[in-house]
């Protein structure tokens, strides 16, 4: 009887034990997961408050911008305003184009992306890609009044 009385608490110096590591888990994990939230947080406030500084300094150089052509060239208010809005746009237009350079679609089935296909799979047997069906395969006709069951 002894010995059993010794392995049940065993056992439960075991639950004990097993209890206590998942506690200090859980709590270096909420750790480190707060002290990266904390880092990021910082970083996205400092990325918003660039923008929100490079929006102003870009509205001050278009006033600039528009106030210098009215001065320098004797233009009216609004015709120094409208080359500025035209200068601005052109740049917008750039600096898109500059984002989301054009890539061509594939326009034919074994074209790939960035390169050929390979000539084979990894294995090299068989056919290197299974061919495309013209058209989706048809569905069977759904009962609506049909027992709704899943296979």
């Amino acid at each position: 009887m002894d010995r059993k009385d010794h392995l049940d608490h065993l056992e439960h110096l075991d639950k004990h034990l097993v209890e206590e590591l998942a506690q200090v888990a859980r709590e270096t994990v909420r750790d480190e997961l707060r002290e990266q939230s904390r880092k990021q947080r910082r970083t996205a406030m400092l990325y918003a408050a660039s923008g929100a500084v490079a929006l102003y300094a870009g509205g001050a150089l278009a006033l600039a911008l528009a106030l210098g052509l009215g001065l320098a060239a004797g233009l009216p208010g609004w015709a120094a305003a409208l080359i500025t809005a035209a200068i601005l746009g052109v740049l917008a237009f750039v600096l898109r184009g500059a984002a989301h350079p054009k890539h061509p679609h594939p326009s034919t089935p074994g074209h790939v992306i960035g390169g050929t296909p390979p000539a084979g799979p990894p294995g090299g047997l068989g056919v290197p890609y299974p061919p495309m069906p013209s058209e989706a395969p048809p569905f069977p006709p759904i009962d609506p009044e049909g027992p709704h069951h899943r296979a």
